[in-house]
């Protein structure tokens, strides 16, 4: 598997390597639609842009959509585009002020800074992209590439995967640093239609929610044995590399477990103060996330598992031996995502205690597996999940009726299965990898 570094090292655009291997390529639903759009192509290839190929849910879906893009005929590829720290350091800004947080406010040197490395980037997109082909950017990184692409007769759309429901001045300042850069895109994708600024005009903007792979190693079903062995395997039920933890998880006891990235808006410290103060024994908490020296983009990771680490130090020891620290490699997307999947088929309830979500990959896995669900009530997370119809939603600054919410589904075991299976069912006809590539199919459609 090639890692980020290998991708992004000196060079400022790299393809990502993307095998085919798809089976939807002989779906009827897809392969009628997407053989139809080819001649429309007329020759010309479709390019999605990130800046990272590891590590976050766009990476993630990146990977599956474009294999299964090009299993129906489409000259899909995917273009990671490189930066300096620095420029990184503001874009984690930006998506904090989207996610409508307070961030230190926008300076004439940021507007510089964003400027030249989008449009140096741009520049870089030219060895690979040509006028004609479509481009999907992704995200705040991308989109001051947006004008530079138009004016070499790029067909664009941008999507943004982040957002926030309610308007802050946080959020609306953050739009207005980046108005000058979609004016004008002819196309824009969110997750959720509230996500949109109100400078847009609504008729150039779809609404696409993300989808999961169920042939993926992170979501196709294992064996009980299976999950042993691959929870062995980072260390979870013994001693070995990968997880921080006074003694092993012991068998049969309930576990209580969050996957994200080691991310403020995550809110993993968040969750372990919730679990230590309410919710007792026997239940165990796990808190597991990727590597932060895997994930190029995100400058916040270290400091934020350095903090999440500290504060399991502080616990009491009787305390601290139910709470567990795992650290996942990236450099291995298929090992990481069959550990991820067991850690999720282990789980007896899957948290998601976000302060804000553009949109809950994590949850959504969750739903597949049919896990019992706390999640906060906050952004993309209302659209998949219904309070007590597939999960049970709660305030994220509330500890205690975050505890209280996972006790009664730890008490309930009834009630947790009833849930668990709605949410796979609601998963099963929102969220498959099926209808995006429809959704996708539509948005080329339109660009063309």
């Amino acid at each position: 598997m090639t890692s980020q570094q290998d991708l992004t090292e000196q060079h400022a655009v790299t393809e990502v390597p993307v095998e085919d291997a798809s089976r939807l390529g002989e779906d009827p639903r897809l392969s009628g639609p997407a053989a139809d759009l080819v001649p429309l192509l007329a020759g010309a290839r479709v390019w999605h842009v990130s800046s990272t190929a590891t590590g976050g849910g766009v990476a993630e879906l990146l990977w599956s959509s474009i294999a299964h893009q090009r299993a129906l005929g489409l000259p899909a590829g995917w273009l990671v585009a490189d930066a300096e720290p620095e420029f990184f350091h503001l874009t984690k800004r930006i998506h904090h002020g989207l996610h409508g947080r307070a961030t230190t406010p926008f300076t004439a040197a940021d507007d510089r800074l964003y400027r030249a490395v989008t449009a140096r980037t741009a520049t870089a997109l030219a060895e690979h992209v040509r006028a004609g082909d479509v481009v999907l950017l992704h995200d705040p990184q991308t989109a001051g590439m947006a004008p530079h692409l138009l004016d070499a007769g790029v067909r664009v759309a941008w999507r943004c995967h982040v957002g926030t429901r309610s308007a802050t001045e946080w959020a609306e300042a953050t739009w207005e640093f980046l108005r000058p850069h979609l004016v004008a895109v002819p196309r824009f994708v969110f997750t959720v239609a509230d996500f949109a600024p109100p400078y847009l005009d609504s008729s150039r903007v779809a609404v696409m929610t993300p989808s999961i792979d169920p042939d993926t190693a992170k979501n196709r079903e294992l064996t009980p044995r299976q999950c042993d062995e691959l929870l062995a395997s980072v260390g979870l039920l013994g001693s070995g590399a990968g997880t921080i933890q006074d003694r092993p998880l012991p068998p049969e006891v309930p576990l209580v477990t969050q996957v994200s990235r080691w991310d403020p808006l995550k809110d993993m410290v968040g969750v372990l103060r919730a679990f230590a103060d309410h919710v007792p024994p026997p239940a165990h908490l796990l808190l597991a996330g990727p590597d932060p020296a895997d994930v190029l983009d995100d400058p916040e990771g270290a400091a934020m598992f350095a903090q999440v680490r500290a504060a399991r130090e502080a616990l009491a020891p009787p305390l601290r031996e139910r709470v567990h620290l795992t650290v996942l490699s990236l450099a291995d997307m298929a090992a990481n995502g069959l550990v991820v999947n067991a850690i999720q088929r282990r789980s007896t309830v899957v948290v998601q205690k976000s302060l804000q979500e553009g949109f809950g990959l994590t949850v959504t896995e969750a739903m597949w597996k049919a896990r019992p669900i706390v999640a906060s009530a906050v952004g993309g997370l209302l659209a998949q999940i219904a309070d007590r119809e597939q999960g049970l939603l709660v305030d994220p600054l509330d500890l205690p009726a975050f505890g209280a919410a996972v006790n009664e589904l730890l008490n309930d075991p009834s009630l947790a299965a009833s849930l668990g299976s709605a949410a796979r069912r609601a998963c099963a006809e929102k969220f498959l990898v099926t209808r995006e590539l429809l959704d996708y199919l539509d948005l080329y459609r339109t660009l063309i």
